[in-house]
């Protein structure tokens, strides 16, 4: 799908969500509102400060719009939890749904035999989502407040106090920027082997991967097993990767370093047709040269949605959120992560889906504990 189908596509689903957002505001309010009785403002509230925005309560919020979050709601509403989810309004400046609304075919998704579209694929997660009677808000999350009970959260025109937060936010792929990039986005470039690598276009071809890391070298191995040959571009004369993990790309025969270079430009077929090559910069002489591969992926990180969260959770080094193992609980109680704002490993739409899934439950029985759940059925 080239970049203006896509801008299509997302401006078409702007104008649906854009009439879509107005009525759910206003069903929003009023069925929270006859729901959970909002506490009277008080001299610390943020209507007492002035500020205009509407505050709902419920038992418990999601934040996220992708594959965790809307399996968190799905399995929250049919718990009768009635779940609140801000699905986030052009957040990282991706639409709702997520990095899957970026790619086209989806096909390692169970259940879609013929493969699907991914924004497609989160198209019916929410649909799901809304049937089993979460409130969905289409607003990008601010800020939170953690720091007491009940907790807060905070968009431009809404807060939402919750016995129970799940953050599914999410991580978004790092991207190069230089000609051809956008326009050739999902036609021979892309950010994940482990998503688009299988996929025709490259089988039996060259295919080369931008990074120096352990990604890029467990990427492009991987890859070795679709295309003819596979580079590996770095603008270095040596990897940040582990030793081991240097180990086993620099002697898959298969794989050919080219040192000290980044890509100036992707370039297509003169018809219009997918990638055919790329132009390299030696960043040591300033010559450009030309390298004819039919993939560009690039390995060069992720970066977790976390900065709302302004340190209010534990987090690690890298900027994800750190759950206790085994389970989605967060430094903070009743507060869970699910999906790639905690995974750094695996990254995939049925991971983030299963850990969705396991920070409703985890969500419910904290809710439980505490006593949260009384009187759920009136």
């Amino acid at each position: 799908m080239s970049f203006f189908a896509r801008l299509v596509s997302i401006l078409k689903k702007s104008r649906s969500f854009s009439a879509a957002a107005t009525a759910a505001a206003t069903t929003t309010a009023a069925s929270i509102s006859s729901t959970y009785a909002a506490p009277p403002p008080s001299s610390s509230s943020s209507s007492a400060m002035g500020d205009t925005r509407k505050t709902f309560r419920t038992r418990i919020c999601i934040i996220g719009s992708g594959p965790a979050a809307h399996t968190a709601a799905i399995y929250a509403a049919r718990a009768e939890l009635k779940p609140v989810l801000f699905e986030g309004w052009m957040a990282n400046d991706i639409a709702a749904g997520g990095q899957l609304t970026t790619t086209t075919d989806v096909e390692n998704f169970p259940g879609f035999p013929e493969g699907i579209l991914g924004f497609e694929l989160m198209d019916r997660c929410r649909a799901q989502t809304v049937r089993f009677g979460t409130e969905v808000l289409s607003e990008t999350v601010t800020s939170v407040d953690f720091s007491s009970r009940p907790f807060r959260v905070f968009s431009s025109s809404t807060v939402v106090e919750a016995d129970a937060v799940i953050v599914a936010t999410g991580a978004v792929a790092r991207r190069l920027y230089f000609p051809g990039a956008d326009e050739l986005w999902n036609r021979g470039i892309s950010a994940c082997a482990v998503c688009d690598g299988a996929a025709p276009i490259f089988r039996n071809r060259p295919i080369a991967v931008v990074g120096g890391g352990d990604s890029a070298m467990e990427e492009a191995n991987f890859l070795t097993k679709y295309g003819s040959r596979v580079y590996i571009l770095h603008r270095r004369d040596t990897f940040r990767a582990s030793k081991i993990m240097q180990a086993r790309a620099l002697s898959n025969p298969k794989i050919e370093v080219v040192w000290n270079s980044e890509v100036a430009e992707a370039y297509g077929a003169k018809d219009g047709g997918p990638l055919s090559g790329v132009k390299l910069k030696n960043i040591v002489t300033g010559d450009i040269t030309e390298l004819a591969v039919s993939g560009l992926f690039f390995a060069i990180g992720h970066e977790p949605a976390t900065k709302f969260l302004e340190k209010q959770l534990e987090l690690d080094s890298d900027g994800y959120v750190v759950t206790k193992p085994g389970t989605t609980q967060t430094s903070v109680k009743g507060i869970f992560a699910a999906g790639d704002v905690q995974d750094k490993k695996y990254r995939q739409a049925v991971t983030a889906a299963g850990s969705g899934c396991m920070a409703a439950l985890d969500a419910e029985h904290y809710l439980q504990e505490i006593g949260a759940q009384e009187g759920k059925a009136d």
